[in-house]
């Protein structure tokens, strides 16, 4: 009879997503950009060094450290010099020469959309793909010496537009990373990510796992690209609709430590269902919205069980002062002091 309920539940939610929505979704569905960076044709024309280089959507991360280790510093800068959209973008190269690559990249763009970004030469700008809505990662703390490095993988409406923008900063990746940047100090890194396209608004693509499942493909191989570059990452915390990214790229990702919080669902019915040996953390404010969404999943809607519910399996973050869905890393909060152990490896 339960199982009975939810499923009349989930067919009345998936009517009223469908119906109630399916004219405003129209203008604001989203295409996921997916495959090589911009400038990608080019790189791979190039054999000004008398052997191809490393092909961005076919080799892996680990070939492309390999390449550029073999590389003098003199034949690095030239490639950056030549193609900054593919080095800033290549996962396994060198990040010292990804900042430079996205530095120049960001200097060369004349959209507006991303004139903040190139502001400040000192910012570490990991990653910038100026397709779609823009996408870019930002590094707060030194990644060459850091013993810990955790990544912020941000929800609905982020993109390299809001991506620090100053309403609502602890709704965004940026903000989240310095928060916690504050916190953790030397010796760790922080990274924000919004590296997939995200959803706008609470329509159809919030409600299905379509971007995800691209972001997760991203996600993974951006991460594999630090490891191979000789930084790890320790920890991944995933809020809101980034926590169906993470939960779909759980089994690939080689993090210890696994945080959602204001968490939709993670399409996992609980942490075994997630095939990940990393530890799994939820956090949930009481008086987060998130709770109003009905945590099932059914024809392709809704991202299935609570991650922060007994029966899921995770070991439960305190966020009773969080002060909804965007306050979790608002300073001076029970969760930012929870986060700060974790990224630090400093927990109970």
């Amino acid at each position: 009879m339960r199982r009975y309920a939810r499923t009349l539940v989930t067919v009345a939610l998936t009517v009223t997503v469908v119906s109630g929505t399916a004219g405003w979704v129209a203008g604001n569905a989203q295409q996921a950009v997916t495959g090589p960076p911009p400038g990608t044709a080019s790189w791979r024309a190039d054999h000004t060094l008398g052997r191809e280089l490393p092909d961005p959507e076919r080799d892996s991360p680990a070939a492309v450290a390999r390449f550029f280790a073999g590389l003098t510093d003199a034949e690095q800068q030239a490639l950056a010099l030549r193609h900054p959209l593919v080095v800033g973008n290549l996962d396994g190269a060198p990040v010292e020469l990804r900042y430079r690559a996205n530095a120049r990249a960001l200097k060369a763009s004349h959209d507006p959309r991303y004139a903040h970004l190139a502001k400040d030469p000192a910012r570490r700008i990991l990653a910038f793909d100026p397709r779609g809505r823009g996408q870019v990662a930002e590094a707060f703390g030194d990644l060459a010496t850091a013993g810990r490095v955790s990544v912020i993988v941000p929800g609905s409406d982020i993109d390299a537009g809001t991506f620090d923008r100053t309403t609502d900063v602890y709704g965004t990746p940026a903000g989240m990373a310095r928060s916690l940047y504050a916190r953790t100090g030397p010796g760790t890194a922080v990274i924000a990510w919004a590296g997939y396209t995200t959803p706008v608004g609470l329509g159809l693509d919030a409600a299905r796992g379509t971007l995800a499942e691209a972001g997760s493909v991203r996600l993974t191989r951006f991460t594999d690209g630090l490891a191979a570059a000789g930084t790890p990452v320790t920890a991944v915390f995933c809020h809101s609709y980034g926590s169906v990214v993470c939960g779909l790229a759980a089994p690939r990702l080689h993090a210890a430590d696994l945080v959602v919080l204001g968490s939709p669902g993670m399409r996992a019915d609980d942490v075994a269902d997630l095939r990940t040996g990393a530890r799994v953390w939820a956090a949930k404010d009481p008086g987060d919205w998130i709770a109003n969404v009905p945590h099932v999943e059914f024809a392709g809607l809704g991202h299935g069980a609570d991650p922060a519910s007994p029966g899921f399996g995770a070991r439960r973050v305190p966020a009773g002062d969080a002060e909804g869905h965007t306050g979790y890393f608002a300073p001076g909060t029970e969760s930012l002091r929870a986060f700060t152990a974790i990224a630090k490896g400093a927990y109970a």
